[in-house]
Parts: C-alpha cells; sequence; structure tokens
C-alpha cells in the first residue's frame, strides 16, 4: 500500500519537473491541465495557488498579455461578424422592398387595366342605350365621379380621369374624353391648322411636307432632303401621323408648342384630390397642354344616323328612299332629285336651296328611272325644305356614302377647336357653347341654324366638318395600391361600333 502511495505521488509530481524545465510553457499549458486533476482527485486547489505564485521569468505578464490579445480579436471577430450579419439582412431587407415594390407596380398596373376595362364597358353600353332612344350625344360618361373617381378594387383602388376642357374650368374632371373634339392632324387643312395659337405658315408647311405622299417641298416646309441632312438622319413619314407625339419630328415643332409651356407643369388647381396625388403629367412630365391637348390623329364618324342605321345618300337616292325618311313628301322627293340634276350637294346645308320642281313628271321616263327623273329645279321657286324641316332630318341624310374622318363633335369641342372651322369666330364658338350649355346638347348639326350669329352661310361652310356625336374615347386610367401608394397609368384609345368596340392605342408606364 505505501508502495502504491509512492509511486501515485511521484507521477503526479512529473508534470512539476516539467514545468520547471520550461516554466512559461509549463505553466500555461500543465499548470492548467494539473490543477484540474488535483481539485478532482483531492479537493484542493494547490495547482492553482501555484499559478499564481510569481517564477522570477515574466511568465505572469506574457500569459495575460496573450489572454487580453485573444480576448481583442475575440471582440473584432464578433464586430466583422456583425457588420455581416447587418450587411445581409440589409442586403435582404432590400431585396424584400425591391420584390415588394415590383409586385406592387405589377398590381397597380392590373387595376389600372380594370379601370381601362370598365370605361369601355360603359362606353358600349352607353352607346346601345344611345341607339335605342336614337340620341347622338348623351354626355353621361364625361364627368362621372360615381363610377370612375377612386372605385375600390382588391388592394387597392382605380380612377378614371381626364384634363376639363378649357369651357369645364381649371382640374381634373373624373370621366372619359372624346377624340371627335379635337383636330384631327391628319384630315386638318392648312387653313385650319394656321389657326391653332402660335402656329407659324413654316410650322403647317413642314406638317403638310410630312403628311403627304410625296417629296416636293412646300414654300416654307421641309422634306426628306432636310430630315436627312440631321443628326441623328431620318426620313418624313409621307403619309398620316401615328400619334400626336410624332409632330415633335417636324421641323419647327418644339417640345414647349407641342407639350406645354413651364407655366403648366406640376400642380392642377380645384382637383378636389387628396394631397399627394400626383399632377395631370403627359409621359415627358408636363401637363397635356400646349397642341396636344387640341390635336388627335384617330377621331372617325361613322356614316350612320342616331339609331345605328344607315344614312340615306341625297347624290344617289330614288323617290322611295328618300320618301322613307321621315318628314320627306313625295314632292320633295322629286324636287331633292330634281335639283341634284343641275347641282351637286355639297353638304347638308344644300338642302336648303332646294326649290320645287317644274313640270313634275309623275310617271317614269324608262324602266328602272326614278320618279321625277325628267323634272327642273326651279331656282326662283319657293324652297321646299325650311331649317325646321332641315333639323328634323339632317341625321338620317347624308352626301357620301364613306364615313368621316376629322369630324369635329359640336357638342364636346372647345373654343381653341371650333374657331379653326371656316367661318368661325371665338365669339361664335363662344356662342355655341353657351347654346348647349344652355339649351342641351345638339340633336344634330343641322342645330347649329339656332345658334345666334350663326348664318347659312357659315353653316354650310362648317356642315361637311362637323359631327353631333362622338366614337372615339380616350381613357386615361390610374391604379394605385393603398398600402404602398405604387400606381401605375395606362392611356387607352378606343373606336365603339354597332356590335364591337376596338383598341387603337395603347400606352402604358405614363
Amino acid at each position: 500500500m505505501a508502495n502504491t502511495n509512492h509511486q501515485l505521488l511521484s507521477s503526479r509530481k512529473k508534470p512539476t519537473t516539467k514545468l520547471q524545465s520550461n516554466p512559461c510553457f509549463g505553466l500555461e499549458l500543465g499548470a492548467w491541465s494539473f490543477s484540474g486533476v488535483w481539485s478532482l482527485e483531492f479537493g484542493v486547489s494547490r495547482a492553482s495557488t501555484s499559478r499564481n505564485r510569481p517564477n522570477g521569468n515574466g511568465c505572469i505578464r506574457r500569459s495575460t498579455a496573450a489572454r487580453a490579445s485573444i480576448l481583442v480579436g475575440l471582440l473584432w471577430c464578433l464586430a466583422i461578424l456583425a457588420v455581416v450579419v447587418i450587411g445581409v439582412l440589409h442586403t435582404a431587407r432590400l431585396d424584400l422592398l425591391v420584390v415588394k415594390n415590383y409586385g406592387d407596380k405589377i398590381q397597380a398596373h392590373y387595376l389600372a387595366l380594370a379601370g381601362v376595362e370598365k370605361a369601355k364597358a360603359l362606353i358600349f353600353q352607353d352607346a346601345i342605350d344611345r341607339r335605342h332612344s336614337a340620341k347622338n350625344h348623351s354626355g353621361a360618361l364625361y364627368d362621372d365621379p360615381q363610377d370612375f373617381r377612386d372605385v375600390t378594387f382588391g388592394r387597392g383602388e382605380f380612377r378614371v380621369f381626364r384634363r376639363a376642357r378649357p369651357d369645364e374650368g381649371e382640374g381634373v374632371i373624373y370621366g372619359i374624353g372624346d377624340e371627335e373634339s379635337r383636330l384631327n392632324v391628319n384630315t386638318a387643312t392648312p387653313d385650319q391648322l394656321a389657326k391653332l395659337d402660335g402656329m407659324t405658315p413654316d410650322i403647317v408647311a413642314a406638317i403638310v411636307d410630312w403628311r403627304d405622299p410625296d417629296n416636293e417641298v412646300t414654300p416654307g416646309g421641309a422634306e426628306a432632303d432636310y430630315y436627312m441632312s440631321l443628326q441623328p438622319p431620318y426620313r418624313p413619314r409621307n403619309g398620316p401621323l401615328q400619334t400626336v407625339r410624332e409632330l415633335l419630328m417636324v421641323r419647327g415643332v418644339s417640345p414647349e408648342q407641342l407639350l406645354g409651356g413651364p407655366d403648366e407643369e406640376n400642380t392642377i388647381s380645384g382637383t378636389g384630390r387628396d394631397e399627394g396625388d400626383s399632377p395631370l403629367l403627359t409621359p415627358d412630365g408636363v401637363l397635356d397642354g400646349g397642341w396636344s391637348g387640341f390635336l388627335t390623329v384617330d377621331s372617325l364618324d361613322n356614316n350612320l344616323n342616331a339609331a345605328g342605321d344607315d344614312r340615306v345618300n341625297i347624290q344617289s337616292a330614288d323617290d322611295r328612299a328618300l320618301t322613307g325618311v321621315k318628314g320627306i313628301t313625295s314632292d320633295i322627293a322629286r324636287a331633292i332629285i330634281a335639283y341634284r340634276g343641275q347641282n351637286q350637294f355639297q353638304s347638308l346645308a344644300d338642302l336648303l336651296d332646294v326649290t320645287a320642281a317644274q313640270n313634275q313628271n309623275r310617271g317614269r321616263s324608262g324602266r328602272g328611272a326614278p320618279v321625277g327623273a325628267q323634272n327642273d329645279s326651279n331656282p326662283s321657286g319657293p324652297k321646299v325644305i325650311s331649317e325646321d324641316l332641315l333639323q328634323d332630318i339632317a341625321d338620317d341624310l347624308t352626301v357620301a356614302n364613306q364615313d368621316q374622318p376629322g369630324a369635329i363633335n359640336i357638342n364636346t369641342a372647345s373654343v381653341p377647336v371650333l374657331v379653326c372651322l371656316p367661318g368661325i369666330d371665338p365669339q361664335l364658338a363662344q356662342a355655341i357653347i353657351s347654346y348647349r350649355k344652355s339649351s342641351g346638347f345638339f340633336p344634330n348639326i343641322a342645330w347649329l341654324l339656332k345658334v345666334p350669329g350663326m348664318t347659312r352661310n357659315i353653316f354650310k361652310q362648317v356642315a361637311p366638318l362637323v359631327t353631333a356625336r362622338s366614337e372615339t374615347y380616350r381613357i386615361l386610367a390610374e391604379g394605385k395600391v393603398t398600402s404602398s401608394g405604387t400606381r401605375q397609368r395606362i392611356q387607352v384609345i378606343v373606336h365603339v361600333g354597332v356590335h364591337n368596340i376596338d383598341t387603337l392605342s395603347y400606352r402604358e408606364d405614363l
């Protein structure tokens, strides 16, 4: 037993001997290991006490410094790790925000598309209702906040709006607009274009050269030679313009003239919109002002009456077709046929000049000949069609078989557009607008004769260029995600027919 204890004590003294041979190393490593064994087996802390005993070699100071440097290094590692973690979290958060914003953008896009589709459905239904009631214009959807203002849908809302015309005051109106209230730049004559505010003869000539099919230069205009000398070079359209913004490529047309000046930017007063709502801007960041507010390339009027039926062509219709129009008697029909035998109808206004036929022959001169074909018109005879009668029958008659591109709607056109028509000055244009506000919309173009200051001579000039209804509409819809405020806009121009509604142009990200 004694021998066994002696061996145990001898074995435990060996680390101490090793520590003396290499004091610093043994104290740093061996003493710590030895201390643990000693305390576990004998319940004393002798080795622990010996750790703090100075040995004259400075090992205590070195070990403390080493442990301090390890602590500093550990803190640096923790700091770097924290920076890395924060950076990763920040990047992840940005990625999440990008994904969310992209998702909100898509949702806002489809909210705007919902506004477009709702407007198209209401336009088509309005056209059906107007045909059933034989009414050319109702004005129902032009100012309709109940259907178009901040309509809640899903996670957001949409609105359909437009800029108010000058006669409607300042601000935004919740509703649709129509292209027939604008001057068609593809069909307007040089004289009509010249009446736009700020338009010069050289710009008019350049526009005419841009859209005509030839390369002959109009005095003051420009053709391919000029445009090919530019950097970068390009060729003129030599055909109908596809968009109003295409005018920016025409020589002499500036963005300020076409899209509006600096006084028409960023805000609209009196809109009734919430604070923070974006103003009515074009893709160029300015209001829909300048010439672009009065021009279009898409207006078209179908040659149908308010009920959707084909009109009777007074140039070629026989007695039976003419008498099928309510208000036209056999005598009037024969007088019309006799008149056109000597004169060509330029417009419906010429019906006011039709006189009773002389030597009326109620028989037929041959097989298939219309009744009254051999009658002669008497220029000095009594007029057979009064203004009141013309107002009753005008919508059922026409002087051409084709549709009427570029016709201006007298029920929606503003003063700057109306003054582009021949014979109409600003005072008469304002009188037209005042009449439709006080007496209601014009049932057909012949009712212009009721406007104070409208003479028969002026009416004859404007009758071929106007209409009393619109069939081409501009829809500007905005979708908004409520939680983030993300917005998207879509602008669509549509043409409504008897059986369908066609999209003529589509633009998004406005």
